[in-house]
């Protein structure tokens, strides 16, 4: 039967009668409306057939393509992906001819795997699209579009972050040609996400911070972004990038909705954190995230182990590596190197004595910490006299002229 529907096609197409684009188009409809299935598919790849044939006018080909590729978004998945590939397969030899139809089955291909969860198959359908090399010229804002569905696929496939990257540099140049504001903050997302997977905590954490920010995103993609802000920032190396970071989450309030908020506020406060305080938040981490660095230690080891040195550096002017070492859990060997590296790095301020094993800390006037915390309480404060204005302000305004009134 199907072979009988392919002939039929090919009869029509070969005929000169002025109307064989019409009649086409008709038949096609019939073999949606009748054939389901294999037999549905095994019709459309005919049809396929008979049109990339070189002897076959482009006049003829072109608009029954179209035809077909707006008829596979009609079909099942199966059917749609069977016919696409097949298609996508015997157009190579004119695959200049046909750019326009490529590249919609191309995209409606990549939709198919993205909703079966296939991400990195959907990506290299995309991939297959020739935006700069065809003959067809491309809008900038579908270019850049495309760019960052291949991104983001690259990005949810998990090990394809070198491949992320190198379509997000694509994109980034095509920013300044598009107002779309949702576009924006999707390169702004993906470009989030690549600098967390390149262990660029900060920068990663700068970014998530500004999304959460940002009204077109919703209630719940804000908050989301925020806690991968805080993620990002609890995993930072130690220093003063990472202590700006911190001051701006803890005065975030929407921050002590989240779960990590305890961990936060005692790398705020400089407070030192136990191993048995992280098991709940190691378990919300990304695979990558949980990476193990050169020496053997997760990437958040590494990171409370240098909040903790750096709190010690608050409590003490200087101790021994053996009781470092047990205040930070961790061997005495292990102290010193991490020491000496912060100190190395500018991190830290203090100098090792290897011969007596004691490391010395920067000495502070303690005046200078004592305003540091009546900073932070007035802070606080203010904080609560502003949330009584918010709630009460009638009330506000009276008190505030009586005080005035009685000066």
């Amino acid at each position: 039967m199907a072979e009988q529907v392919i002939n039929e096609f090919r009869q029509i197409i070969l005929s000169s009668t002025s109307d064989k684009v019409k009649n086409c188009k008709s038949l096609i409809d019939n073999t949606l409306k009748n054939y389901v299935g294999a037999e549905q598919a095994d019709i459309m790849n005919g049809i396929v057939e008979v049109l990339v044939n070189d002897n076959v006018s482009l006049v003829v080909s072109r608009p029954l393509l179209n035809e077909l590729c707006e008829k596979l978004t009609t079909v099942p998945n199966t059917v749609a992906k069977r016919v696409s590939d097949f298609l996508l397969e015997r157009v190579v030899p004119r695959a200049v001819s046909f750019e326009e139809q490529i590249a919609v089955v191309r995209q409606h291909l990549a939709r198919i795997h993205e909703s079966e969860g296939s991400w990195k198959e959907a990506a290299v359908v995309l991939c297959g699209i020739p935006l700069e090399t065809g003959q067809r010229q491309y809008q900038p804002e579908y270019k850049l579009d495309t760019y960052l569905r291949i991104a983001r696929l690259y990005l949810e496939n998990g090990d394809s972050n070198v491949e992320a990257e190198s379509y997000l540099n694509r994109a980034s140049l095509l920013q300044a040609e598009t107002n779309n504001e949702d576009l924006i903050l999707l390169y702004k997302s993906c470009y989030a996400r690549v600098l967390d997977n390149r262990r660029k905590f900060i920068e990663a954490a700068q970014r998530y911070n500004e999304l959460s920010y940002r009204s077109r995103v919703g209630d719940a993609d804000r908050m989301e972004a925020l806690r991968h802000a805080l993620v990002c920032t609890i995993l930072a190396g130690a220093g003063q990038p990472r202590c700006r970071m911190l001051a701006i989450l803890y005065k975030d309030e929407r921050c002590q909705q989240l779960e990590a908020f305890p961990i936060l506020e005692k790398m705020y406060l400089d407070r030192i954190i136990k191993g048995e305080e992280l098991a709940e938040f190691a378990t919300s981490l990304s695979a990558h995230q949980l990476a193990t660095c050169a020496d053997g230690s997760s990437i958040l080891d590494r990171a409370v182990i240098e909040h903790n040195l750096l709190a010690a550096s608050k409590l003490y002017n200087n101790i021994g590596f053996v009781e470092l070492g047990a205040l930070l859990e961790i061997d005495p060997g292990v102290a010193e190197r991490v020491a000496s590296k912060m100190i190395t790095e500018g991190r830290m301020v203090g100098h090792i004595d290897q011969i007596e094993g004691i490391v010395h800390f920067e000495t502070r006037n303690p005046l200078v910490s004592f305003d540091c915390q009546i900073q932070r309480v007035c802070n606080k404060v203010n904080s609560v006299l502003e949330a009584i204005k918010d709630k009460h302000p009638e009330w506000t305004a009276q008190a505030l002229e009586s005080e005035l009134c009685s000066n």
